[in-house]
């Protein structure tokens, strides 16, 4: 029995001892392979509430000193979307959406195990642009198609929670969630068909975006002495 408990003993502080190699590096560079978000709204959008996927989308880079590390974090979308504007039967919108966001801030760890839940905060700035038409949807009401330039810019703050798995000392799988508070100055820009009218809105605004899942690899270089 006593054999037993020694063996368990030591195998527990075996994997205490690798996971903590894992903070004997200097940086960590992440690569996003996975992102389940929310993009900002567009116009009038009614589906605000779905979620696109992206993959590969996102880098980070990473200054580790024990539990906690500070972090500088990029991401970028672009894809042809297409939606109902104002109500499902009003209008149809087609582009071209494309959000980046850079963001500084830090993460610390709960625990030195294996497994190492995380919490951390991201400050940073957000850019997303819809460049494309929208047309009215009942026949009636005319085939009028007007160009639209949409913009946000703006501040973002994100907390952060997530969990990372070492597979060995340089190389771990992480998991997070965040919620972006967006604060936004935004430009809409609607031109009629040859430039005949041409319509400009601006607007400030708070929007509240969940990213619901994230995951990716990270790599630990240069070890400390």
């Amino acid at each position: 029995m006593k054999k037993i408990l020694l063996s368990l003993i030591v195998l527990c502080t075996s994997l205490t001892l690798f996971a903590q190699s894992s903070a004997d590096y200097n940086y960590t560079i992440g690569l996003r392979g996975f992102t389940l978000m929310q993009l900002p709204k567009v116009m009038n959008q009614t589906n605000t509430q779905d979620y696109v996927k992206a993959y590969g989308n996102g880098l980070m880079f990473k200054f580790n000193d024990n539990q906690i590390s500070y972090r500088i974090s990029g991401n970028y979308y672009r894809n042809d979307e297409e939606f109902d504007n104002t109500c499902a039967s009003c209008e149809i919108a087609r582009g071209k959406v494309t959000d980046y966001s850079f963001k500084i801030g830090f993460e610390k760890n709960f625990n030195y195990s294996r497994i190492q839940p995380y919490f951390g905060f991201d400050l940073g700035y957000r850019s997303n642009r819809f460049t494309g038409t929208i047309s009215p949807k009942n026949a009636l009401v005319g085939s009028t198609e007007q160009t639209v330039d949409a913009s946000k810019n703006g501040l973002v703050l994100t907390p952060v929670l997530g969990l990372k798995v070492n597979i060995i000392p340089q190389l771990n799988v992480f998991a997070e969630s965040n919620l972006d508070f967006y604060y936004s100055y935004e430009k809409q820009d609607l031109t009629q068909p040859n430039g005949v009218a041409r319509t400009v809105t601006t607007y400030r605004k708070w929007e509240y975006l969940l990213n619901p899942v994230s995951v990716g690899v990270q790599f630990s270089l240069n070890g400390k002495n």
